[in-house]
């Protein structure tokens, strides 16, 4: 049984699988409280599965970018129990795990979310074999739409005002993916899953956030 663990925005999320098969999952609205609300959401999950932490056979954690204080915590609390049980650990970004249920399109999955100051974190993903063809990175709206040359399939946290600029932008080569409905942990326990049988766990003591800029000094805005 495999716990996965996403903090990187508002929404968190949280999953339990088996070989990739969500067993059960929750999302919810956490804004900035994931200090105090992960580990009881993480032993409600468990307790309402007929489970422990002693069931638990690998952790798997978003690594961002995103929320600052969100990741630490996430990546920290999911440390802490595969370290307390020896379990192996797996990390992936939060754009791969907005793009991977999208990964028929055909095309290019650009995943996005905005990360403050007019600026937008996005990555681009194919599939067949499923793989990251831009890495992560902030740019303006009309910088993106620059580097897009073919169909692609806009995915992530996109608002009616980003969707608009992208469409007027890109015409015809831009689709909108609507809301999945679901928390990214269930991407994660499926592309975490993948990453254990192709060796590509983590060593927990290397696991970090993934920030793309440095985090500002003194009170924040929610941008994300």
């Amino acid at each position: 049984m495999h716990l996965s663990l996403d903090t990187a925005s508002g929404l968190a999320s949280i999953a339990l699988s088996r070989d990739g098969v969500i067993i059960a999952e929750r999302s919810w609205e956490c804004r900035r409280n994931h200090t105090v609300e992960l580990l009881p959401a993480i032993d409600r999950l468990l307790s309402e599965s007929g489970a422990t932490t002693r069931d638990l056979t690998a952790v798997f954690v978003s690594t961002g970018p995103g929320m600052y204080t969100g990741l630490r915590v996430g990546i920290s609390i999911g440390k802490g129990i595969a370290y307390t049980h020896d379990l192996p650990m797996a990390g992936v970004g939060r754009l791969e795990l907005d793009a991977y249920p999208h990964r028929a399109f055909g095309g290019d999955v650009v995943a996005i979310h905005r990360a403050g100051r007019g600026d937008l974190a996005w990555a681009a993903y194919h599939d067949d074999p499923w793989r990251e063809v831009l890495a992560p990175q902030l740019s303006r709206a009309d910088e993106l739409a620059g580097a897009i040359e073919s169909p692609t399939l806009f995915a992530g946290e996109i608002d009616d005002v980003l969707a608009a600029t992208l469409r007027e932008k890109l015409g015809s080569l831009a689709e909108i993916a609507p809301p999945s409905g679901i928390g990214r942990a269930a991407a994660l326990g499926d592309l975490g899953h993948q990453r254990l049988v192709t060796g590509e766990a983590d060593a927990a003591a290397l696991l970090r956030p993934v920030y793309l800029r440095p985090p500002a000094i003194g009170p924040q805005a929610v941008t994300e």
